[in-house]
This record gives structure tokens, sequence and C-alpha cells, in this order.
């Protein structure tokens, strides 16, 4: 018979603690993950109630986040300043706050970094297109915010801008912000993945270097899916916004069975960043097998937005290694999975506790990889989108999700709970089970 205990992730409630997130909304990849991001490195993580954040159908309650925040008296504090100017994501294009509304809101902000002295680490973002109501309004407010940043309110701002189509303006206003912006301001594609990156920021404040290689160099220079730029910019950009420095490399020809060539880096990193972009799976799981055996590893996975590649995962399952990596992803797009590899890579290199790091790499294959390209297509076959709200989607994703488990990394996983928090199957909410013997 097995022992098991449940991984839960407890939030401190207390006044003081090291570190105060608050998230953009409640899905799991804007709130919880940047959470167990921050657990990796800091024993007391305070997170805003997910019960307080915003929604697909209702805002953010603003008045008692800012209670919240108020309370907490360590720091650093990091923060999604669209939650509270204007409940949250989804709120950022549709709220008819003011611009003086959604500054006055923020206040808060400013008041506590004046109270407590503590750095504020923060992101506003350049809502998409065409679904924006007011895009002036943003715009203003997030030209503020670069003038609080120039103030010294923000040890850190970043302004990005979400999922940019080719007709989106999101790019060229954030080139607007950038050319008058100060050195503690950052501008580049993103939304989702910034809360992780700004904690990466807070708690592994030291720069680092990184190594990339990509699985089709080719491929890596042309636009990326929802970003506005190449994947090589978006790869560089979401880095430095992490705190690394991409160190130069050289093609050089490949040690594997399929020949061809691989990147090789010029100068001493402390990460290679594996990026999947297209190819072969197997050559490239061959790849990973063999950088893992010179030094710290990640793999962001984005050949496909929003879904793991199976045969690439499938390979590195047999061969073991997913175990092994510092951080990995595929769950979004490009630039979600830069942004959390990175910092969670970041953290990772601090010194994480080992459970908590197989822990989280088993929520990640579970997520990323079990859910995004298996679970998901299945349960919208079972089910309609218009139902995943309902016991039978409940039920169903339960179900369709057990049969993937036992998941094995250095321990062993059992799926012990699963919902649809936002009543859609784009995101799952779980908790997995460590299996001891």
């Amino acid at each position: 018979m097995k022992a098991a205990f449940t991984i839960v992730l407890a939030f401190a409630s207390c006044a003081s603690a090291r570190l105060a997130l608050l998230p953009l909304d409640s899905r799991p990849a804007t709130s919880d993950l940047p959470a167990r991001i921050a657990s990796l490195r800091s024993e007391d993580v305070s997170a805003a109630p997910t019960t307080l954040l915003g929604t697909r159908e209702r805002g953010a309650d603003v008045s008692a986040l800012g209670a919240w925040l108020e309370a907490q008296d360590g720091g650093p504090l990091v923060v999604a300043l669209d939650t509270l100017a204007y409940g949250g994501l989804v709120q950022s294009r549709s709220s008819d706050a003011s611009v003086e509304e959604a500054l006055k809101r923020l206040e808060v902000v400013r008041t506590w970094r004046a109270r407590t002295g503590q750095p504020v680490y923060a992101f506003v973002t350049l809502p998409r297109q065409p679904d924006a109501r007011n895009r002036a309004r943003n715009f203003e407010v997030a030209k503020e915010m670069v003038e609080w940043a120039r103030q010294g309110v923000f040890a850190e701002l970043h302004v990005t801008w979400d999922d940019a189509l080719p007709s989106s303006p999101a790019p060229a206003e954030g080139a607007r912000l950038r050319s008058d912006a100060p050195r503690n301001v950052r501008v580049y594609p993103g939304a989702d993945e910034v809360l992780s990156m700004l904690v990466a920021r807070a708690l592994s404040p030291a720069a680092r270097r990184l190594a990339v290689e990509f699985s089709d160099p080719g491929a890596a220079t042309r636009l990326a899916p929802y970003e506005g730029i190449s994947l090589t910019d978006s790869v560089r950009l979401h880095a430095e916004g992490t705190g690394w420095t991409v160190v130069p490399s050289k093609s050089t020809p490949a040690r594997l069975p399929f020949g061809g060539t691989v990147s090789e880096p010029t100068e001493p990193s402390d990460l290679t960043l594996f990026v999947f972009n297209g190819g072969d799976a197997r050559r490239a799981a061959l790849r990973v097998s063999q950088l893992l055996r010179s030094g710290h590893l990640a793999v962001a996975d984005v050949s496909r937005v929003n879904q793991g590649t199976l045969p690439l995962w499938a390979d590195l399952g047999t061969l073991d290694r997913p175990r092994d990596l510092a951080s990995l992803g595929a769950w979004g797009t490009p630039g979600n999975n830069f942004g959390t590899v990175l910092a969670h890579a970041k953290i990772f290199l601090e010194g994480a506790d080992p459970a908590r790091q197989d822990a989280l790499l088993a929520r990640q294959v579970a997520n990323d990889v079990i859910f995004s390209a298996r679970v998901r297509s299945a349960l919208r076959a079972a089910v309609p989108e218009s139902d995943m709200g309902s016991d039978d989607a409940q039920r169903a994703l339960v179900n369709l999700a057990r049969s993937f488990f036992p998941l094995r990394l250095a321990d062993t996983y059992e799926l012990q709970s699963a919902d649809l928090p936002w009543r859609r199957s784009f995101e799952w909410r779980f908790e997995l089970r460590r299996e001891t013997p």
C-alpha cells in the first residue's frame, strides 16, 4: 500500500511577507504559477486571494485588493497594474473607467511604496486588437506609469502588449513608450507570463548568462505568432526582462545520428535554453539529452501555440529527461513559454528545494503536455464548449485526465483533483498527489 500526501501551496496570510503578489486575474497561469515559482526560493509568499481577482465575467474586487495590499508590510511587491486600474486583463479591454479613475485606483501602489520603502515590480499591458474598447485610455495610463517609474515608484516597470496579430497597433504603441522610457522600463510582447518574470527579478536580481539554441534556426527569424516580432527577438526581450544576457553563439557540426548543425555558445553561460520551434522531434529530443550532459538546460516548446508537441515529449519521457530540466514550458504563446521557462530557471539556479522543483516540473508536464496536447482535445470532443461549466464537463475532465496518470519524474504523482475554473476548456485547475513507497 502507498502512503500519499497532497502538494498544496500555502500562501502566507500574515502581514509580513518576503514577497507579495497581486496577480493579473484568477487564471492558474497568471496567479498560481507565479506563486509556485516564487515558492521555490521564498518560504513566505503572500498572494492576493484568488476570490478577489477577476474572472471572465467579472472584474476584481479592487477595494478589497487595496485593503489586502495595505496589510502587506514586507516586500518586495510584484503587481499587475491592470488588476487595480480596470479589474483584470479581460476588463482592461472592456472597462469604462476613465484615465483619471484608473490612475486614482493605482494610487494605492504609490502609497504602499512610500509607506514601506520596499521595491515594487510592476507591469501594465497594451490591449489586444480588435476587442479593446478604449486604446487611447490604456495608452495614457501606461504612459503615466512610465512617468511613475521615472520618479522611482517602481524598481522596474514592464509595459507589454497582449496577443499582437499582424493588424495590431500595440507594437507601435510600445515603440512610442520605449522611445522616451527610463532604464527601469522594459517594453516587449507579453501578458500572462510577466508576473512570473517579475518574481524572478525580485527574488533573483543577479544577472545570469544564457545560451540559446533553436531546433530550426532558419524559422526563428520569422514573425512569431501573437508577438509582432521574430522568435529570436522575443527570446532576447524575455531573457533581458527576466535578468538574463544572451551570449553569442556559432553554428557547428552536430555530433548526432541525424547529422546537421547545432548552436554552440562562444562565451560561458549559466544555462542553455533549447527552443523547439519545429523540425524533427526525435532529433530534438536527442539534442536535449546531449545538452543536459554538459550543463543546466531549459526547454521551451513553441512549435505550436498553446500546446506541447507530443512526439518531442514522448521521446524525452522515454529518455527519462524531464526530471533533469531546469524548467520547461509549452502552454501558451511563444512569449508565454519563454517568460515562464526563464523565470523558473532563474529561480532554480538560486538553489531551489529539490522536492518543490520536481513537483513544479511535474505540474508543467501535466499542464503543458498532458492537458494541452491530450486532455483538452478529448474534452472538447466529449462536451460542447457551451457546457464546460456543467457537472458533466467536470466529470469528463477528471475521467479523461486520470487515464494519463501516474506521472513519473524523480517522484511519482497521481491526479488528486481537477476543474475548469473559467468554465471553458482552455485551462484547468488541478492538484497532484505525490506518492511515496
